[in-house]
């Protein structure tokens, strides 16, 4: 009985311990000129569906809930942010070269069509990032129009 006590308390203080240890905000209140939204100019719409679905892992800028105060969550937030903004950064958009800019576009569509973006685990806490069919046809349709266009 002494040494689960033992192991209890030496996890008691490790969950607490963790907790002071500072994670990296994604926040910038600055929306550079180089932003998806800014360089294309969507109708207010679209704009809305890919801040509410795609910007808080695909930005400079993420909003964050309450539970990532909560270490080990906000670690796996920051790493999860991360990789989003490695695959895609809407807030660096411009600086893409047109080649980029088209597979990204491309890859856009293809993983809202899988329903692969924006991801299950997200969706599930952010009830309003999920896309119905037909705004995910709004999306994919925008999407191509640029595709077209470039």
């Amino acid at each position: 009985m002494k040494i689960k006590k033992i192991v209890v308390l030496i996890l008691l203080v490790g969950s607490v311990g963790i907790q002071f240890i500072p994670t990296d905000l994604n926040q910038n209140d600055t929306v550079p000129i180089t932003d998806f939204l800014l360089v294309n100019n969507p109708p207010e719409r679209i704009s809305g569906l890919l801040k509410e679905s795609c910007y808080a892992c695909h930005s400079n800028n993420s909003q964050y809930p309450w539970y990532n105060k909560v270490q080990p969550v906000a670690w796996f937030l920051e790493n999860h942010i991360n990789d989003g903004k490695k695959e895609l950064n809407f807030n660096e958009w411009d600086d893409y070269s047109k080649r980029r800019k088209s597979s990204k576009l491309k890859s856009i569509v293809s993983q809202i069509k899988d329903n692969e973006m924006p991801i299950y685990s997200y969706t599930l806490i952010h009830k309003d990032a999920k896309l119905s069919k037909i705004e995910k046809q709004l999306i994919i349709s925008y999407m191509l129009v640029l595709i077209d266009n470039q």
